[in-house]
């Protein structure tokens, strides 16, 4: 490899490493939760990892309802056999 091709390849890197911590950096703040009931708990239990407890990520959507089909499959139709 020569000298241009490595200075590029260590600048590209280093520019991935600052816009990588710049994104974490600007991310929304996690909490801890006891995970039974989903209910904001000290840090920490999660600090410690202690059973059920976990961090949870701002603006997760996992507590929203999510919506179901309500369509059901037709009853199978047995045929009896001509005699």
């Amino acid at each position: 490899m020569n000298r241009s091709t490595r200075t590029r390849t260590t600048t590209a890197a280093i520019a991935l490493l600052i816009a990588a911590a710049l994104l974490t950096a600007c991310g929304p703040d996690p909490w801890c939760e006891f995970d039974a009931t989903d209910t904001r708990v000290d840090d920490s239990h999660c600090v410690n990892d202690e059973p059920g407890y976990e961090w949870e990520p701002d603006g997760d959507d996992s507590h929203k309802i999510k919506k179901t089909s309500t369509t059901k499959k037709p009853a199978p139709t047995t045929r009896r056999a001509a005699r």
